[in-house]
């Protein structure tokens, strides 16, 4: 009988193995060895005077191809077996990887690789990599929840922090009607938790052309990048955004385009949140049903509603100012409200 546990640490020099669980575009990548007919998780034996982390790198190099990568530690496995090293327990770290080029010739025993929607069937250690899969979603490194396929991100508020374009727009709509930054902001605040845009409402009110929005003064949020970074390990994302031309561009610019698999932005598609068709066209895109679909977003009105109508799963990250929304009815209710992007890895 084989047996396989899972550690969170062990002596180093205990580590003989690396298995590396990898992924390209969303979908598996396993080898298969020029002997066998089936297939197996790139890894293999560590080298002596080798750090675990470079067996892990060179293996998937060897066995796959991979050029260039993303590669994160999971855990410590260790198998028990009969017929292996006497029925001694052998201890091996498990690494997940993001393979984003692949050489074009393989330099190993490895006949080919294949990139697969779904498990295979055949594998080569059925009793034992199957549960280094299982472990690694237990972990959060894949899918706890199946059935969902794609996030889709709101930008502002959300994936990107805005508040200092808030705050030179407040300035300046200050300087235009000679009040301080003090009483505008108040005032401003106080249309929001009315569930009211408030610059656009202070602005109107005090008769002031609505200052230009002045978007080198985004910055990404703190945990913006890393929480991408892991959730496209395991989902598709989507953007659905009420943005002015270039989204795309600024969003390279800040680091994470190449977590995102879809763009749709209100200046480009010529219809804005919270008309339905704009994420209609999203789901259209992505070739994703509604329910296999989550939405995530700061505004209420603008996200969560229309996402909910079209039957999408909702996420609330409470940011900016639409965290001071007032939920007045039953449809206004997200099924996830939660403080930051972070949070997200709690549920997904």
């Amino acid at each position: 009988m084989v047996e396989v546990r899972f550690y969170d640490t062990v002596n180093d020099e205990l580590l003989k193995f690396a298995v590396i669980i990898s992924q390209s575009n969303g979908k598996w990548v396993f080898c298969k060895h020029k002997e066998r007919d089936t297939y197996e998780v790139p890894g293999g034996h560590r080298e002596d005077g080798e750090d675990i982390l470079e067996t892990a790198k060179r293996e998937l190099y060897e066995e796959t191809g991979a050029i260039t990568f993303d590669i994160t530690p999971i855990c410590i496995y260790s198998v028990t077996a009969p017929d292996n090293f006497d029925g001694m327990e052998t201890f091996g770290k498990l690494f997940f990887s993001d393979i984003y080029t692949f050489e074009k010739e393989l330099h190993s025993e490895i006949e080919k690789i294949a990139i697969m929607d779904e498990l295979p069937i055949n594998w080569t250690y059925p009793e034992i990599q199957p549960k280094l899969l299982e472990e690694a979603r237990k972990r959060g490194f894949l899918p706890k929840k199946e059935e969902i396929k794609w996030l889709f991100f709101d930008v502002g508020s959300t994936l990107v922090d805005e508040s200092k374009v808030y705050e030179d727009r407040m300035k300046r709509i200050a300087d235009l009607s000679g009040l301080t930054y003090e009483q505008i902001n108040k005032y401003a605040m106080s249309f929001y938790k009315e569930n009211k845009k408030g610059d656009l409402e202070v602005a109107r009110q005090l008769g002031v052309k609505l200052p230009k929005w002045e978007s080198q003064y985004e910055r990404l949020y703190t945990d913006t990048k890393d929480c991408l970074k892991k959730l496209s390990r395991i989902y598709k994302i989507g953007v659905i955004a009420n943005q002015s031309l270039g989204t795309s561009e600024r969003l390279e610019n800040l680091g994470v385009r190449k977590y995102l698999d879809l763009i749709i932005a209100s200046a480009e598609e010529g219809v804005s949140k919270p008309d339905r068709r704009i994420f209609e066209i999203a789901l259209e895109r992505s070739r994703c049903r509604p329910e296999n679909a989550v939405m995530i977003g700061d505004r209420i009105d603008n996200d969560i509603v229309p996402a909910k109508q079209l039957g999408m799963k909702t996420i609330w990250v409470k940011q900016g100012f639409g965290s001071l929304w007032n939920i007045t009815d039953e449809n206004e209710k997200a099924d996830i409200e939660i403080n930051n992007l972070s949070d997200i890895l709690k549920y997904l």
